[in-house]
């Protein structure tokens, strides 16, 4: 008797994965240091009012045992604070956490690969294979051989019953070079990041640590510097970054750009490029007696020159730079229009959502080709 199989869709209620005490509470605790900027203290207090809202945990496995286990698996620790008090602060292992979550929430469905990964349309000899094979010639490395189609030639040249190898027999695997990017990426920490009720300093240090994560697990031979501009600009490691906070600072675009250029000017790759994430206009220029030049009232034309000015300049060292503008004031995109023009780069013009994915985009697609 002939058995039949009945194919179809089977629904059930969603049950989610399973997840200790602990990993629950872990995953808001990560988001909550990213909001705090690292107060450890802050972060726990806001866990403990979820937990009365939500109730988050039990009997069983209080915040105290959290706390606890946080302290045995080494993610935070007791140090001294500014005042000279002590207290507990987060350890290295919880800054890889929270950048691994970040790039988990902008780029999940990304997999990890191999290094390098900058492809060019130049053949030659490079460490990516092509799967094109060409003749042997003298000079290439051994390592280019291909072992297994010079066999099959040799066995097809000369016979299978007396095996022999010839230098006619040998065959090369076309590879290509992979490029490698050098990356500045620069984040407004002026005022106006929190400003009128918005939060937009959190999601530009997703963005951040989401971006650092990305290239030193995916692209290792790339190379990425973060820097923060307001009134002046400075770098900082990427250790740093859940910590970041806003000032009370104007918008230095100018320090920010002469600091970016800097950087990569020291770079040894040929390609290379600033990430800029601003949400103001440029309000502030150092002079060169040490003095600031101030003006936050509409767009200054002397602040804005010096902008256009250093558009241009790293136009001139084959640098592009992408703004991304959290502002929609028009007379903002005009200064953003001309800034690019000035540097023949690219604008986008966006709110927090999505801005991860836009950067993810936009450094995908430079880095896949060569800038001259």
């Amino acid at each position: 008797m002939e058995k039949h199989t009945k194919k179809g869709f089977l629904f059930k209620k969603y049950e989610a994965p399973f997840q200790s005490p602990f990993d629950k509470l872990f995953e808001i605790f990560k988001e909550l240091i990213t909001h705090t900027s690292g107060d450890f203290e802050e972060a726990i207090d806001w866990l403990r009012q979820l937990d009365v809202e939500y109730k988050l945990t039990d009997s069983d496995y209080t915040i105290d045992d959290f706390i606890e286990d946080l302290k045995k698996k080494g993610y935070i620790r007791e140090e001294l604070k500014e005042d000279g008090t002590s207290g507990t602060g987060i350890t290295a292992k919880t800054e890889r956490a929270i950048r691994q979550q970040a790039l988990d929430q902008i780029f999940g469905n990304l997999k990890r690969s191999g290094s390098g990964n900058h492809k060019t349309k130049h053949s030659g000899s490079g460490d990516e294979q092509t799967g094109e094979y060409r003749e042997y010639h003298f000079g290439d490395s051994l390592e280019s051989i291909s072992l297994t189609e010079s066999l099959k030639n040799a066995q097809i040249n000369n016979g299978a019953d007396e095996f022999r190898l010839t230098e006619n027999d040998l065959v090369v695997e076309e590879s290509k070079f992979k490029a490698q990017m050098s990356t500045v990426l620069m984040i407004d920490i002026s005022h106006s990041m929190i400003l009128y009720g918005e939060d937009r300093i959190t999601p530009a240090k997703k963005v951040a640590m989401a971006l650092a994560e990305l290239i030193t697990t995916r692209y290792p031979k790339d190379t990425i510097d973060i820097l923060v501009f307001g009134n002046d600009a400075w770098p900082i490691a990427i250790k740093d970054l859940p910590h970041l906070k806003v000032g009370p600072y104007h918008t230095n675009t100018v320090a920010g750009l002469q600091l970016a250029m800097d950087m990569l000017r020291r770079k040894r790759n040929t390609n290379k490029q600033i990430f800029m994430i601003t949400d103001g206009k440029p309000s502030c220029v150092r002079e060169k007696d040490g003095t600031y030049y101030m003006n936050s009232n509409g767009l200054d034309e002397y602040i804005v020159e010096q902008c256009y000015n250093q558009a241009a300049q790293a136009r001139k060292l084959h640098i592009p730079i992408t703004t991304f503008m959290i502002a929609n004031d028009p007379y903002l995109q005009k200064f953003v229009n001309r800034f690019t023009e000035a540097n023949q780069g690219k604008a986008f013009y966006t709110g927090l959502k999505g801005l991860g994915e836009m950067i993810f985009e936009d450094y995908e697609t430079n880095r896949k080709k060569k800038i001259k």
